[in-house]
């Protein structure tokens, strides 16, 4: 079966603002794979320099993703025939690259790809006959404080009902700010507003955060503290302030007695899953189980992948009942973005059947 692999070096838009730091550029592997019917599948190997474990440059990181696929490919066929998530064949073979999330994310998305001859349907529910949507939050990227206020006006001009602020690079007050200035003008049964601190606090500061925030009816918080503190967000989830959802503090952490022991000690009140970064599907699948088994809410994040990830990982999405807002976009942060069936109106996403639809 001819193949290529190819690097694409995603381009945004516009800066892309977090308390680690600004984007300007996001590396992804792309690998195509001729089918017998003419049409080709095609999958994405995704990472985010500085979060991704298994990425240390581009060189290192196509080296060993090269060395992945050849031993992978003998099994596409053999795994593409069975529900390979359970397959014992393949869980074992994924279990020598568990810290390699973004191998097994792109190695199931091929797969699901293959059993779909081709398809941009991966899977069939109703989300892609167009029959349903899914909610999403509306995300304001970092940045000054009257660039963050425009963001935010504009989700919620656009019909978004729930907005997610990313915290912790400007000074605490102005961020506050703009918070209370947002909650001022809506009350939180009309505008649910979450925060993404992706670590940027100190334990003892993120207490005087969780307390504002709790006063201005926050959501959530995700991340409060850098991961790799359990006893301190164990602490922080204790106080019960400001539900908080363990985000980077799930990276690495492999297999089901380690993730069980993690959701035990901190008892999160909600945890957000990223195939990318949290070991593909099959990873995610498993925090869901763990994570229901403990009355413990999540939602679904893309991890800034291209159209063909993101596509994936809504529909997956689509397989389970979602009643809280999810993190998804439509790719629209790049300026060399591949197509994509997916639409966003008045905050939530929707599955396109005609690609060329206004």
């Amino acid at each position: 079966m001819p193949e290529s692999l190819f690097l694409h070096e995603l381009k945004f838009l516009k800066p892309a603002g977090t308390s680690r730091g600004v984007l300007y550029t996001k590396p992804s592997w792309i690998y195509q794979l001729s089918l017998s019917n003419g049409q080709f599948a095609q999958t994405e190997f995704p990472v985010i320099p500085g979060l991704s474990p298994e990425y240390i440059d581009h060189i290192q990181y196509e080296q060993a993703l090269t060395r992945f696929l050849s031993l992978a490919k003998v099994n596409f066929k053999a795994w593409s025939k069975v529900d390979f998530l359970e397959d014992k064949e393949y869980q074992h073979f994924i279990s020598e690259w568990r810290s390699y999330p973004s191998f097994i994310f792109g190695l199931e998305l091929l797969l699901f790809a293959i059993q779909a001859n081709g398809s941009s349907v991966l899977f069939n529910t109703p989300f892609t006959d167009s029959a349903t949507s899914i909610p999403i939050n509306g995300l304001v990227w970092m940045g000054n404080l009257n660039d963050m206020r425009q963001q935010a006006q504009q989700k919620i001009t656009e019909g978004f009902q729930t907005v997610k602020l990313k915290i912790g690079a400007l000074d605490w007050q102005q961020e506050l700010s703009l918070i209370e200035e947002l909650r001022s003008a809506a009350p939180s049964d009309i505008l649910t507003l979450r925060v993404d601190a992706n670590g940027a606090f100190t334990a003892a500061q993120a207490q005087e955060v969780l307390s504002e925030l709790a006063r201005l009816e926050v959501h959530s918080i995700e991340q409060p503290i850098a991961a790799g503190q359990r006893n301190d967000m164990a602490q922080l989830t204790a106080l019960h302030l400001v539900p908080i959802a363990l985000d980077e503090e799930l990276i690495g952490i492999q297999g089901e007695a380690q993730k069980a022991a993690l959701l035990d000690q901190i008892k999160p009140q909600y945890i957000i899953l990223k195939p990318s970064l949290h070991g593909g599907f099959s990873g995610v699948k498993e925090w869901i189980a763990l994570a229901e088994e403990r009355q413990i809410g999540w939602w679904l994040t893309s991890a800034l992948e291209s159209a063909i990830g993101l596509s994936a990982i809504v529909q997956f999405g689509s397989l389970y009942a979602l009643d809280l807002p999810q993190g998804f976009g439509t790719g629209g942060l790049y300026s060399n973005n591949f197509e994509s069936r997916l639409a966003i109106e008045k905050g939530h996403i929707f599955w396109l059947n005609d690609l060329h639809k206004d």
